[in-house]
């Protein structure tokens, strides 16, 4: 099964009030308001895109232990994607289908990380609970989504909601600003070269992980000729 039709199946359980979420329909009016306004803002075409060179960055993993791009790099391509926290069951389930083609991106000498504003706690609570065997780094205040044009700000009324749903952002990240980065996915040649982008600022759409397999396999097979 696809990671889009168990997105889907999990929304439409969600969003019909089922257990063990139990949401009224006010909480799903609000969620989309505030998606269809981040999309119609546009703040996806600013995002990097292939082609686009990637920022170099430098990341604690949960351990406390810094990554840097440019020694992932060094070693191969580098797939990322951005992770909103362990709170989103979407992101949940699309490092879950990450973690399945793992063995593929490894074949073809790429690594991958998550990248998330959440805290170092938070990040382990979200390698176990996923059972995940590649690390999620800790971008404090959303930096490094911001280079990559990803971080946004949520609207007043969405504080709100996530407030009285006990999904407090702040203690999650240990950031007051209450931004988060939009889902986003690529894959960065080691040249940090983008070749592959995918951005949505609805959450709930997610690409496949096997989208990335063609480009990937094209950088391994030049690298070697």
């Amino acid at each position: 099964m696809s990671l889009q039709i168990k997105l889907d199946a999990f929304k439409a359980d969600f969003e019909a009030g089922k257990p063990p979420y139990n949401v009224p329909a006010s909480v799903i009016e609000v969620m989309h308001r505030a998606t269809a306004e981040l999309i119609t803002s546009g703040a996806a075409e600013n995002t990097l895109k292939a082609g686009d060179k990637a920022p170099a960055f430098t990341l604690n993993d949960p351990e406390g232990n810094p990554v840097s791009s440019a020694d992932l790099l060094s070693k191969g391509p580098l797939v990322i994607s951005f992770y909103r926290g362990v709170w989103c069951p979407y992101c949940n389930m699309e490092l879950q289908a990450l973690e399945a083609a793992l063995p593929s991106f490894r074949e073809l000498g790429a690594s991958l990380i998550a990248i998330s504003p959440q805290t170092a706690v938070n990040s382990r609570k979200s390698v176990r609970q996923n059972n995940l065997d590649f690390p999620i780094l800790s971008d404090t205040h959303n930096d490094v989504a911001a280079a990559f044009g990803l971080r946004f700000a949520l609207p007043d009324y969405l504080v709100e909601l996530y407030s009285n749903l006990k999904n407090d952002l702040p203690s999650f990240n240990g950031d007051d600003s209450w931004t988060l980065p939009m889902p986003g996915r690529f894959v960065i040649r080691q040249d940090g070269v983008i070749l592959y982008a995918e951005v949505n600022p609805d959450y709930t759409r997610r690409p496949e992980p096997e989208d990335m397999l063609p480009v990937l396999r094209k950088t391994t097979q030049a690298s070697t000729n």
